[in-house]
Formats: structure tokens, sequence, C-alpha cells
């Protein structure tokens, strides 16, 4: 068993766990109920290209965390937030999403292993505006599902793509949000190069947004000739000693 299938069992386990206490029909109704979802792709859009989406959680990241991150990154020139969920795998957690939802009104993407329907009602009633599905972890008929039910509930899908096999599944499946994981390239082929050979696959008229390819302000300019509208910043921001300082930096056109 691979990793994926291991993250598979163990988020399927996960959601069979919390539908014995939140019902299909409960989730349905929380999901309902919840304040109006914040547009994704228009914050990306109304930003100075290539717009900011700054990530929260993982190690060390609780909800105190996430509210101050929240806050900095949104006064730092972040257009948007995304906060990472999964506890088991990605040592993040609903309460931060929950947290940033609170600090701030920009538009927060979940990014979590997000497999059943159930998961994006629930991604609807913690606050989510946006969510990460992942072309290569989805059959293609599931992949289309959740991205029709998310458009349902006013959220947006940003599919994740690794390859050009992803690129031509997520368009098959009417995504027109559209994130190149620029970490899936050749070896020995930096993230700047991935991002900028698959940018070029992607379909016309896509929303396209560029994650692990940005180490300077050079790479940003980079992605924004290239046609990117948006970059996703995780790892670049969480590493830093002040994530929110290094986002100021990137902001202002400073390599580091």
């Amino acid at each position: 068993m691979d990793v994926l299938d291991r993250i598979v069992a163990a988020k399927r386990a996960e959601v069979a766990a919390e539908m014995r206490s939140i019902s299909m029909r409960r989730a349905i109704e929380l999901a309902s109920s919840a304040s109006p979802a914040h547009p994704f792709a228009a914050a990306l859009a109304a930003a100075a290209a290539p717009a900011i989406v700054a990530e929260i959680g993982g190690s060390g990241v609780g909800a105190a965390d996430a509210d101050a991150l929240a806050r900095g990154f949104a006064e730092a020139g972040a257009a948007a937030l995304s906060v990472l969920t999964d506890e088991r795998f990605l040592k993040g957690s609903p309460r931060d999403l929950q947290a940033a939802r609170a600090a701030t009104p920009l538009p927060i993407l979940r990014k979590d292993f997000l497999l059943e329907e159930y998961q994006v009602y629930r991604s609807r009633a913690y606050g989510a505006d946006a969510l990460l599905l992942m072309a290569r972890l989805l059959p293609p008929r599931t992949l289309t599902t959740l991205i029709g039910v998310a458009r349902s509930l006013h959220m947006e899908a940003l599919v994740e793509v690794r390859d050009a096999a992803d690129i031509e599944r997520a368009a098959a499946c009417g995504a027109s949000l559209i994130l190149v994981n620029a970490r899936g390239g050749a070896e020995g082929t930096a993230p700047i190069e991935t991002a900028l050979r698959l940018g070029e696959a992607l379909p016309a008229g896509s929303v396209r947004v560029a994650a692990g390819a940005v180490e300077t302000a050079a790479d940003l300019e980079r992605l924004r000739a290239a046609g990117y509208q948006a970059v996703l910043l995780g790892e670049r921001l969480t590493r830093a000693a002040d994530p929110v300082q290094a986002l100021r930096r990137l902001v202002a056109g400073e390599s580091s």
C-alpha cells in the first residue's frame, strides 16, 4: 500500500466516524445555514497579478496562531488564505479554519484530502469558501460530482494537477480553477520550470494558480508573465521565522 492509498483509507475511516456523530442530513443543514461564501476566484482576479494565497497550518499552529496569521497575512497583502485541516497527515485542524474565518473576511481555501460529498458540506459549515480537490486522487465521476456540489453551495473547487494527465482529467471534469503543484516535476527540474511548462497545457480561460514554484520575487514575475493569476505560498512561508514578514518582503519585490 503506497502513501496515497494509506491516506485514502485513513480519511474514509475518519469520515465514517464523523458521520456517526453528524449525519449527512445534519451536515447539509449546517452547510445551508452557514454565512454566505466569499468569492474566491473573484478575489484573485481583483488583486494585482499574481495574487497571493497564503497558507496557514502544519506543526505548531493552533487556533490562536491561525487567528494571528490570518490577520497578518491579510495586512501583508494576501488576496486569500489556504488552511490545512487534515490532522493526521498535514498537522492541521478544522479549528484553524474556523479561527481564520473569524479573523478576516478574506476568502479561505480548505486544504485537505477530500474524497466524498459529505466533506464538501462540512467544509462549507466550517466557513470554507473554496476547497482543494486532487485530480489524481479522485475518479473522474467523483471529481465531477464534488465540483458540482461545491458550486451548488456557492463555493469554488481548486483542482490540483501535477502532470499533463492530471490536466486532461481536470479539464474533462469541468475544472475552471486549476492549481499546478510544481513539486511534482521530473527529478532535477526546478519547480519554477515545471510550473511554466505545465502552464502552457492548461485549458484556455481557466484561472491558473501555481504552488511550490516561488522562492524569489523574480519567480513571481515569471509566473505572472506566463499567465498565472495567483500563487499559493505554503512551504515558502511556513519555513520562515516570521511568515508575515516573509510575505511582506515578497509582495514588496524583495527576495528574502
